[in-house]
């Protein structure tokens, strides 16, 4: 049996109060309140409840990056399924989104996991150490393109199904970056 970690406690309990507090209204003692650990415990393992947000986020959405390129998981499976994610958890994430700003808005935060995520991607995939500069502005351009059609379809700015999006996604990848993807 796996135990959860004070990460894993911490971030929970973060996610339980955001389901009916506005993030920017969620303190740190609120967090630990919630979980029953001191601040003490929460400052040895994040900064601020920003850095929270983003680990959750990371290893949450860890689990469907790490299935790329294994056992027929495709590209379009990692979009597909992080759609699903997304839409899952729309209640969450649309807290995030409105609720966040500036240098610690999620928008920020998501965008630079996935351009984590697929430049570490194509960097196995490639067996190279540094993108060359042209993959990195492609990575870029596709990463922030992406979160931004995310961002307004979590918000209701348009309707779609996350399997739709996700199958939209995958059809915009960029040209010079489908050779690492697929």
């Amino acid at each position: 049996m796996k135990r959860k970690t004070a990460k894993e406690i911490l971030a929970e309990s973060f996610r339980e109060l955001a389901e009916t507090v506005p993030i920017d209204k969620i303190t740190i003692k609120d967090i630990v309140y919630n979980c029953d650990y001191s601040p003490a415990t929460f400052y040895r393992h994040f900064k601020d409840k920003y850095d929270l947000i983003a680990y959750d986020y990371v290893q949450r959405t860890s689990e469907i990056m790490e299935k790329v390129g294994k056992n027929g998981y495709e590209w379009k499976d990692t979009l597909t399924d992080g759609m699903r994610f997304f839409d899952e958890n729309r209640k969450y994430m649309k807290n995030l989104l409105l609720n966040t700003s500036g240098a610690d808005s999620f928008v920020r935060h998501f965008a630079g996991a996935n351009i984590g995520f697929l430049t570490d991607c194509i960097l196995n995939k490639a067996s190279i150490k540094e993108l060359p500069s042209d993959l990195e502005v492609y990575v870029r351009l596709y990463v922030f393109g992406t979160v931004q059609i995310t961002c307004q379809w979590l918000l209701g700015e348009f309707d779609s199904t996350a399997d739709h999006l996700g199958e939209l996604f995958e059809k915009a990848v960029p040209e010079p970056l489908k050779e690492y993807l697929y």
